[in-house]
């Protein structure tokens, strides 16, 4: 069963507790100011995120290939993240 994986379900509980800091910052500063739909998309990114590299870790049996391949899927995501919040690529997706 998929989530029989004790690795998956530490790294499922691991976006909500991640989620939930811009929450607490937004109580105690004006600064942070995240609406609905960036929980949902930072949400969703960190769940695609997650969802690959537990997919590399069932795949790929090689230490050395598993470890270039989370570190693509990190900097993807840091890259995303990056785009999304200050838009660094000047894309349509860009956050400012």
């Amino acid at each position: 069963m998929l989530l029989s994986n004790k690795r998956l379900w530490l790294l499922l509980l691991a976006i909500p507790c991640l989620l939930f800091i811009p929450f607490i910052a937004m109580q105690f500063t004006n600064e942070v100011n995240w609406a609905v739909g960036d929980f949902f998309i930072m949400g969703t990114l960190l769940l695609f995120t997650v969802l690959a590299i537990e997919c590399i870790f069932r795949v790929v049996r090689v230490k050395k290939y598993r470890g270039w391949l989370i570190a693509v899927v990190l900097l993807t995501f840091c890259l995303a993240w990056a785009e999304l919040a200050v838009g660094v690529f000047n894309t349509p997706f860009a956050g400012n």
